[in-house]
């Protein structure tokens, strides 16, 4: 710190070590009716891969196993998860904060979507409220008793991610991904950021993996050889999974019964989230 030092930093051109250290912001406490007990991201790199379908689709084998399971849609821009489960009515809300919405099972979801008048209009906002929006999905809903929450984030390394990591206790990520080559790349900046951030990575979906042919079963990778275990083991990650191309899958999504589909593929990433 200079001699001169005024104590005002926004007016003051030095790069002392005071102004450069890094401060360590607090973590958000939840609404005083909260009481979460584990708190996992589903991340990529970039957007189209698949990341709101493996959110839902974890959320939906905890709830199968018995856990009271939420998912937290930080995807203000674009959010798909009330579509995916069949939810098309508003949230509420009271003095004491905002009342997620719930599935047919059970499963609470809070979503940007939920909230606005029609589910078509764009949200033409900057990145500091989007990130703030996020925040008070945190601290303003009523979550009530969860054992499990899944946060859908937008993709890339941006402001969103940033506010999650720093304001939320992320206990772990899971990141998605495509078999493309190009998708080492990017999944390598996801899962860099979460190495910055201090964040575990405890597993990797590569999704659209493969067709599987209805008459022999064969698998037949469109998209080229899959790279999951070389950018698994780069980056030390222990759990993958592979989803395929699989219309039922597309179906269920489009027609908001994602929590009726039978797909046994993230059975054994859901036994390592449990058993963590």
């Amino acid at each position: 710190m200079s001699e001169k030092c005024s104590n005002n930093c926004s007016s003051c051109g030095e790069e002392c070590a005071d102004r450069t250290a890094p401060q360590k912001p607090e973590t958000a406490s939840p609404n005083e009716l909260s009481n979460i007990k584990k708190v996992f991201g589903v991340v990529s790199g970039k957007g189209g891969v698949g990341k709101s379908l493996v959110t839902s689709l974890l959320a939906v084998r905890m709830n199968e196993k018995g856990y009271k399971t939420a998912v937290l849609d930080a995807d203000i821009t674009g959010p798909s998860i009330p579509k995916a489960f069949g939810i098309t009515e508003r949230a509420t809300g009271s003095d004491v904060g905002l009342f997620p919405a719930e599935s047919k099972k059970g499963i609470k979801i809070m979503s940007l979507n939920l909230l606005v008048e029609n589910e078509t209009d764009p949200v033409i906002w900057r990145g500091p409220i989007i990130g703030n929006t996020v925040k008070q999905f945190w601290t303003e809903v009523v979550w009530g008793e969860v054992d499990f929450m899944f946060i859908d984030m937008p993709p890339g390394t941006g402001d969103v991610p940033l506010t999650v990591f720093q304001s939320l206790p992320i206990d772990g990520l899971i990141i998605v991904t495509s078999p493309q080559e190009l998708v080492s790349m990017i999944v390598a900046k996801a899962a860099n950021m979460a190495r910055m951030m201090d964040i575990p990575i405890l597993g990797i979906v590569e999704n659209m993996s493969y067709i599987q042919c209805p008459d022999c079963g064969k698998q037949i990778k469109i998209f080229g050889e899959s790279h999951l275990s070389t950018i698994a083991d780069k980056h030390g990650i222990r759990k993958t999974a592979r989803i395929p191309m699989d219309p039922a899958i597309a179906r269920a999504c489009d027609n908001g019964s994602i929590e009726l589909y039978n797909g046994s593929w993230l059975d054994e990433m859901a036994d390592y989230l449990e058993n963590l």
